[in-house]
């Protein structure tokens, strides 16, 4: 909200309650969704390695206009449309491997907390019920409106109303709360003090907030397309109904393109989870991609070079735990001093509003140093064990290190041993046969200076 770094301190320390604004379950989340997601998780777990207890809600909005209209398009009934999506939003969670939130409520089933909420709002006479026989919040009463979007609020037509869930700027007005039935509705609908219908999107997520994290609560995220109308429309309700602080610090993402252009199923640079994954790529690769090729406030250009540079990088990384798992012994010690400095550099770039290039800067140059002494013989099992210990930290908050130890079997070897003769005879289009193969099957090979190396996708 002040536009600046501002020192974090919780109000019950070292309990850290956190809202972040989940999917609208109306079809696939697409990686700019994926972007806010993995940025949300990194922040999290940063908390935790911070030492905070962290209790993270995440919602699920299943009613709004754009739920209500793709179910009715696809003839099947609400429940059973959303459920779909909300099936395939938990399959990338575990894809991407983001910590679960610990509550992922969905707006159906809070219902009643929403019309309570609005009832307060017209106790405070900040709602009104117009001549559409819907319910708009009366942002005349809240002086402070505009106030994390930094908006200018003097030409504003007092009683202008905007009934959508979304809209821009220019539009600003009275927005709906509850939104009276209609015949685009279907049977979508709820009794409610006002009449049948339903909430507006904004007091869904207010009303979830305050349900789990009480009515002031320490931090609310999302990417930036959500300063305005939502949140904005969330502090206003929310704050003109308890008359507390809503929420204490509000990180937002910016936005992601592709190719350097704004993404769009037209341009056909739309992509889901799901369409990358058809291509060979795998969920550790995107979230490499989406954690570390820009500041989480900085616009991210996602390009499948850019995957394939995950790809090696990744790479480097599963050589060095391979190298250090190879001189590991049964003892373990302390890490290197030139180790344990990079943990600390690690840990102040993260503190520096979630510094991800500094960080992972730590990381390479643990790699590098490490590599270093062990080319010239200067690290010992209890060395490796505390560097690997080193890694373990790190990766509690990057979560990139492969912890498969799967063996290949006879075929995988088989595979292999014929993708290095093709090599070997230099006939190239055979040997990238055999790679298509092994990544079909889940295994890549790294071609090292001491020959190639089978690893687990």
């Amino acid at each position: 909200m002040s536009r600046g770094v501002e020192v974090f301190e919780p109000s019950e320390p070292p309990l850290v309650r956190m809202y972040t604004c989940g999917p609208t379950v109306y079809n696939f989340a697409h990686i700019g969704n994926l972007r806010a997601y993995v940025f949300e998780d990194l922040l999290r777990r940063h908390l935790e390695y911070r030492g905070f207890d962290v209790l993270h809600v995440m919602n699920l909005t299943d009613v709004d206009d754009k739920t209500i209209r793709a179910s009715r398009e696809s003839g099947v009934a609400l429940g059973d449309y959303t459920k779909q999506y909300k099936d395939a939003f938990f399959e990338d969670v575990a894809t991407l491997d983001l910590l679960p939130a610990h509550h992922y409520p969905s707006a159906t089933e809070h219902i009643a907390d929403m019309i309570a909420l609005i009832e307060r709002l017209f106790e405070k006479e900040m709602a009104y019920q117009s001549e559409d026989k819907s319910v708009y919040f009366s942002i005349q009463k809240y002086p402070e409106y505009g106030k994390l979007a930094h908006l200018d609020l003097e030409g504003l037509q007092p009683g202008a109303r905007v009934d959508q869930d979304e809209y821009e700027k220019e539009h600003v007005g009275d927005f709906a709360l509850w939104k009276a039935w209609g015949p685009d509705d279907g049977d979508v609908g709820w009794d409610s003090p006002w009449g049948r219908g339903r909430p507006g999107w904004h007091i869904e997520c207010s009303a979830m907030a305050m349900h789990f994290l009480t009515e002031s609560f320490d931090i609310h995220c999302g990417g930036v397309d959500n300063i305005f109308p939502h949140h904005e429309d969330e502090i206003a309700q929310s704050e003109g109904a308890t008359g507390k602080p809503f929420a204490k610090y509000w990180l937002h993402n910016a936005h992601l393109i592709v190719d350097g252009k704004k993404m769009a199923k037209s341009a056909g640079n739309f992509f889901t989870l799901r369409d990358i994954l058809d291509r060979g790529y795998w969920g550790r690769e995107v979230r490499f991609a989406l954690l570390q090729s820009a500041h989480y406030r900085q616009s991210l250009n996602f390009t499948f070079e850019g995957l394939d540079a995950a790809r090696a990088s990744l790479g480097r990384i599963d050589e060095f735990v391979g190298r250090l798992r190879g001189i590991l012994g049964e003892d373990s010690g302390d890490p290197p001093e030139w180790a344990a400095a990079q943990l600390v550099h690690f840990g102040e770039a993260l503190d520096d509003d979630l510094n991800i290039s500094n960080a992972m800067a730590a990381l390479f140059d643990l790699i590098r140093a490490g590599n270093k002494r062990m080319d010239e013989g200067g690290l010992d099992a209890a060395g490796a064990a505390g560097v690997l210990g080193v890694l373990a930290r790190m990766d509690k908050v990057l979560a990139l290190i492969d912890s498969k130890t799967e063996e290949p079997d006879s075929e995988i070897l088989a595979l292999a041993e014929k993708r290095a003769a093709a090599r070997a005879a230099r006939d190239w289009p055979a040997a990238d046969r055999y790679r298509d193969e092994l990544a079909e099957k889940g295994w890549t090979v790294q071609d090292t200076p001491s020959g190639p190396k089978l690893k687990r996708l």
